[in-house]
């Protein structure tokens, strides 16, 4: 009872901590990271109120699994096959690079052995994946070419950690197992292989037998199920937990479950990075801090200066520019989460003592604790610049239009904007229609339009009109009025239910509004005159004044109520054409 009664305090003071904190430093225009990590930092080593942060942390490293599927979901495999140069290139010549020369400078100081300083110079050399896109993200950077050259150095140091773990245990001091890990090496790929198959040819059919349920509560479930099998597997493959998110996200980035997945997902992984951000505060030991002051304050600044300029270097050669180099080299400058797990492997296998091992994370911690300034110096080096956006990164998020509802009328909807040479994002909410219309190629995501964050997810914020094509009144008014309230300035064009919806509409006051039955019955109508021996020309001058005498009806109703203009309908044939031929006109 006491147990749940402290898991409970504790709950509170973290989510009371972030309450506080983190809107305070993104006022202050610190960013939230910041705020989480001195939230931490009071409530653990200052206060003492929490004194488990290492438990803490295992729970939050969800939330950094949970960032890596979203990456994933929002990258395309073909964009990642694009990147390749830059994951394995760039990637490989920052960790070889910056762990030689950080091992030379650990092995000059004569703090550590040999084998030390290669654990420490490499562990170190693995930047923090967590800290690094939080900041993109806030900072709206994640779009653009140093964001994703960022993320592929990242990417690749999420598969280094293996060969590091490795190597740990192979420079261990009277260890004999000296030998190549052949079974270690085939069950990760074999685990890799494994679960890419699965995404490609379960995961869609389960989540369209979950959609067609309409149990929103089990999708979420689903979506997290997922992420953390493919993480628990890729875990027990000795691969890090986020690459198997990752994975599990790119496997489904081409599925129409993606805005939703993303939509549902985003909650739990806010709240978790939050809390990981709190624990990294919540692990720092002060007394360490104190105890080796002087060599964290040269330590430090040493590292990432160090860093910066390895990277800026490397992102140079690879053809950045001085700025999004530069921006590159400050925002990776940090270590990494995964050094708490190879300095910890090291001190178990006696390649360095306990407070060896204390000192490094200490010295990781605080460069994490820095990240946030430090990667905002670029911006007083440099000239602000235009930011450029991959159109190519995230498809359908920056489409001309962006659709909600795809029945026949938003089919037909979407055939005229498509031979207009026009991009369109569609959402739609029943399954076996999105089911249909992908058998067509139709490029078509599961997910419901009355919620903010499938619209956000789909791209709502760059489309240049929102098209409401569903076929019920209700959920049409719903997102007019969602949309409205939440993007006052978005184009509306509005599919009508019947007269009535129209005037609703209208007044609501949307840009555009059409009945949608009310140009295939003014169509029937003009095809069968001409049928009946109407000439063609004067059956569209009819077709076109029963369209204007329509319209101005309407615009009295909007006035004086549904039931005014009743005289304005035709009950009864009239005994000649309401227009003319030009003939007898000119007669």
């Amino acid at each position: 009872m006491s147990q749940s009664h402290t898991l409970f305090n504790e709950a509170i003071l973290l989510l009371g901590g972030a309450v506080v904190t983190a809107p305070l430093f993104k006022k202050l225009g610190l960013g939230t990271v910041l705020g989480y990590l001195a939230a931490g930092v009071v409530i653990g080593p200052v206060l003492g109120l929490i004194a488990e942060g290492e438990e803490v942390l295992s729970v939050a490293e969800l939330g950094v699994v949970l960032l890596l599927f979203i990456i994933g979901l929002e990258l395309k495999p073909a964009r990642l096959w694009q990147m390749r140069r830059d994951i394995f290139g760039l990637g490989t010549a920052q960790v070889l690079l910056t762990g030689f020369v950080l091992t030379l400078i650990g092995w000059l100081s004569g703090l550590v052995a040999w084998q030390g300083a290669v654990v420490a110079g490499f562990g170190i050399a693995l930047s923090s994946t967590a800290f690094a896109l939080q900041i993109l993200e806030d900072r709206g950077g994640l779009n653009t070419p140093y964001g994703q050259r960022a993320f592929a150095v990242l990417l690749f140091q999420d598969l280094a950690i293996v060969p590091l773990l490795a190597l740990t245990a192979f420079i261990a001091p009277g260890n004999d197992n000296h030998g190549f890990d052949l079974v270690g090496i085939l069950v990760a790929i074999g685990a890799i292989l494994g679960l890419v198959l699965t995404g490609r040819y379960l995961l869609n059919p389960l989540f369209y037998v979950i959609g067609r349920t309409g149990a929103r509560e089990a999708m979420i479930a689903a979506a997290l199920f997922v992420v953390l099998c493919a993480a628990s597997v890729m875990e027990l493959a000795g691969l890090s937990m986020a690459m198997g998110a990752f994975l599990a996200g790119l496997m489904l980035a081409e599925s129409s479950f993606r805005h939703e997945l993303e939509a549902d997902i985003e909650p739990f992984r806010g709240i978790l990075l939050g809390l990981f951000f709190m624990a990294i505060g919540l692990s720092l030991n002060l007394s360490i801090v104190l105890a080796n002051w002087k060599i964290l304050l040269v330590a430090v600044p040493v590292i990432m200066v160090v860093k910066s300029a390895i990277i800026y270097g490397l992102c140079r050669i690879a053809g950045s520019s001085h700025n999004h180099a530069l921006k590159t080299g400050f925002l990776l400058a940090q270590g990494g989460e995964f050094a708490f797990v190879l300095f910890t492997a090291a001190a178990g296998d006696r390649v360095f003592s306990g407070e060896v091992a204390s000192t490094l994370i200490a010295v990781v911690t605080l460069t994490m604790a820095l990240t946030p300034l430090y990667s905002a110096v670029p911006a007083l080096l440099i000239r602000p610049e235009k930011r450029e956006i991959l159109e190519e990164d995230f498809e359908g998020a920056d489409a001309d239009v962006l659709m909600i509802g795809f029945s026949r009328f938003g089919q037909i909807v979407a055939q005229i904007l498509l031979a207009g040479g026009r991009t369109v994002t569609t959402l739609d909410h029943s399954a076996e229609r999105i089911r249909q219309a992908s058998r067509f190629g139709f490029r078509i995501y599961f997910g419901d339009g009355t919620r903010k964050d499938v619209l956000v997810a789909a791209g709502i914020e760059k489309a240049k009109i929102v098209a409401i094509c569903t076929n019920k009144q209700e959920i049409t008014d719903q997102i007019v009025d969602l949309v409205q309230a939440e993007y006052p300035d978005a184009r509306i064009f509005a599919r009508a239910y019947d007269r009535g919806h129209t005037l609703a509409l209208r007044a609501k006051g949307i840009e555009y509004e059409i009945r949608e039955t009310l140009e295939s019955g003014l169509t029937f109508g003009r095809k069968t005159l001409e049928a009946l021996g109407v000439p063609d020309s004067l059956a569209q001058e009819i077709t076109d004044d029963v369209r204007r005498r329509d319209e101005e009806r309407l615009a009295i109703q909007a006035v004086q109520g549904i039931t005014a203009g009743r005289e304005m309908i035709l009950t009864k044939p009239v005994p000649e054409p309401l227009v003319k031929p030009e003939r007898n006109a000119a007669e």
